[in-house]
């Protein structure tokens, strides 16, 4: 175990948590409003909490770019779901809607949806389109955030 400290934002406040690694984060709270700081599922999130979460976290962030009315957004939904439940918190899981957040959609040019995107400290590690299965998922993940996804259970 390492003594290193970890900055985690909490999905419903937006407040950085400090949390050592150490520590099992899913047992973790938010020092400001006292929620768990990891759900087990996606979290949706405005233009202004995405830029928070991406910028401040220190774990890799996958976020789905998806639409009410998209049909293979709505297929890739269930995916997500099991996906955050296995994968956090060495994840964070967000949900953007394209149509409420549309100047967030352009500033990531995204032009296909669902489109899958993740982040780490900030920067764009990896970028997908189209809705995929769970191993799929897994496999993409294990590609671009090896440490956060562990082999097929």
């Amino acid at each position: 175990m390492s003594n290193e400290i970890r900055r985690i934002v909490c999905p419903h406040c937006t407040a950085t948590n400090r949390v050592p690694d150490r520590r099992d984060a899913r047992q973790a709270k938010c020092g400001r409003c006292r929620q768990q700081l990891f759900t087990g599922h996606p979290v949706s999130v405005s233009a202004r909490d995405f830029a928070t979460h991406i910028q401040r976290s220190d774990i890799p962030v996958v976020v789905d770019f998806w639409a009410a009315w998209c049909g293979p957004c709505k297929a890739m939904a269930p995916v997500l779901e099991r996906a955050a439940g296995e994968l956090e918190p060495e994840l964070r899981f967000l949900k953007v809607d394209t149509e409420a957040e549309a100047e967030l959609s352009a500033r990531y040019n995204i032009r296909s949806i669902p489109t899958l995107m993740l982040f780490h400290k900030g920067n764009i590690v990896a970028q997908r389109a189209g809705a995929v299965g769970l191993e799929a998922l897994r496999e993409w993940l294990r590609q671009y955030a090896p440490a956060a996804a562990p082999a097929a259970s």
